[in-house]
């Protein structure tokens, strides 16, 4: 390993288990340095206070442990096991009815940019750095020998995730036609071709709360994707669901999803548009909307243009909602904090001239945990409002 020794004062950050070292941190490296090498950390005084993943920018180390390197060469087996005892104790996994969970998130399980999301028997794996890209094998190898979960086949698909380096592909194992269940009702998931991993495994509760107000209902379910909104509200007993994304492959995998449910299109209407134009244009008024925007701001600099673009969809939203209608309203950016999530929300309450209640403040499922030593890691913010 190299030595990263840091600056007096900056190991306060890794006594106190914060996952990530920064580069202004760092005093001098010893050895040569490449991305994704694992480096031994040393506060000023040489004391050693843990190892991780070296990659040359802002987070200079991700840390991986906080004690001397394990001799076993079972580190990986031993935090995969780790993270899948926590959702098993958590009865998250349901092998007949729920099958399709987040294994890994990274920092949340102590395995900063590693995400492995699980559907049926397969495990996608995501790499968000060097370290654990150059790692990929051996994490792969890990998960096929787990216990109390049987992972027969593993997907990388890393390749956007890291600017595109390399090529996504099997690293054990190949595609199987297998059924895959959230909350008991069948879903196809797309991990090749698909967004993220395939499906957004964090908005389950979310979901499974939406059904509990659709009854009888008309919904809108905006940059819908995969069509889970609109599943859950039919069967949740909802009068009819509109479903609007901009991409026609997003749109086509709703569609396969509501027949697999046993909806047809006297029940749903999918339509592919910019939601913002067709918000715009369409002249309906729904009782329960859907607003789930992919992240608008990836990186601080983007973050005033993203509150903006939440503000304008929120307020078009909210104007469209009938009286005593409920709107579904979530941010998965990072960057827009809870707070700034809510005034953003307050700020289009106020423009739509509605008079508008929280009834529910909502955050992402138990399988994608918050490492209490990392906040950032609360990524998902959702409100539900109740317009009068």
């Amino acid at each position: 390993m190299i030595k990263v020794i840091l600056k007096r004062g900056k190991e306060v950050s890794v006594l106190r288990r914060h996952p990530w070292i920064f580069s202004g941190a760092i005093y001098k490296i010893e050895g040569e340095t490449f991305d994704g090498e694992n480096a031994s950390i040393f506060a000023s005084d040489m004391k050693f206070l843990g190892w991780g993943h070296y990659q040359d920018g802002s987070i200079a180390v991700r840390m991986l442990s906080y004690e001397a390197p394990s001799q076993d060469g079972q580190f990986w087996f031993n935090a995969l096991q780790s993270a899948l005892e926590m959702r098993i104790k958590s009865a998250i996994i349901d092998k007949k009815k729920n099958n399709i969970f987040r294994l890994v998130h990274g920092e949340g399980d102590h395995l900063p940019g590693l995400v492995v999301d699980v559907y049926g028997s397969t495990a996608v794996v995501q790499c968000h750095s060097h370290g654990m890209f150059r790692n990929r094998n051996k994490i792969a190898d890990a998960l096929l020998t787990l216990k109390g979960y049987t992972i027969k086949a593993v997907f990388d698909k890393s390749a956007e995730s890291l600017g595109n380096k390399g090529e996504n592909s099997f690293l054990s194992g190949k595609l199987a036609e297998e059924n895959c269940f959230e909350n008991g009702m069948p879903f196809t998931i797309d991990f090749i071709t698909g967004q993220k991993t395939g499906f957004f495994i964090d908005q389950r509760e979310n979901r499974k709360l939406l059904g509990t107000y659709a009854k009888d209902k008309t919904m809108l379910n905006t940059f819908c994707y995969s069509g889970g909104f609109s599943v859950y509200a039919l069967k949740g007993g909802a009068k009819s669901v509109t479903s609007v994304d901009s991409s026609k492959s997003a749109i086509a995998l709703t569609d396969k999803n509501i027949s697999l449910n046993g909806f047809d299109e006297n029940q749903h209407k999918s339509v592919v548009a910019d939601v913002m134009n067709w918000l715009s244009n369409d002249e309906e008024k729904y009782d329960v909307i859907v607003v789930d925007p992919p992240a608008f701001a990836k990186h601080i600099s983007a973050k005033h243009r993203a509150v903006q673009a939440y503000k304008r969809l929120n307020i078009a939203a909210i104007k469209k909602v009938n009286k005593g209608g409920i709107v579904f309203t979530f941010s998965c950016s990072q960057v827009v904090d809870t707070h700034l999530f809510r005034s953003t929300i307050m700020a289009a309450a106020i423009e739509a001239g509605r008079e508008v209640r929280i009834l529910h403040q909502l955050s992402q499922g138990p399988d994608h945990p918050v490492n209490i030593f990392h906040p950032e890691g609360e990524y998902l913010k959702g409100l539900v409002l109740y317009i009068s």
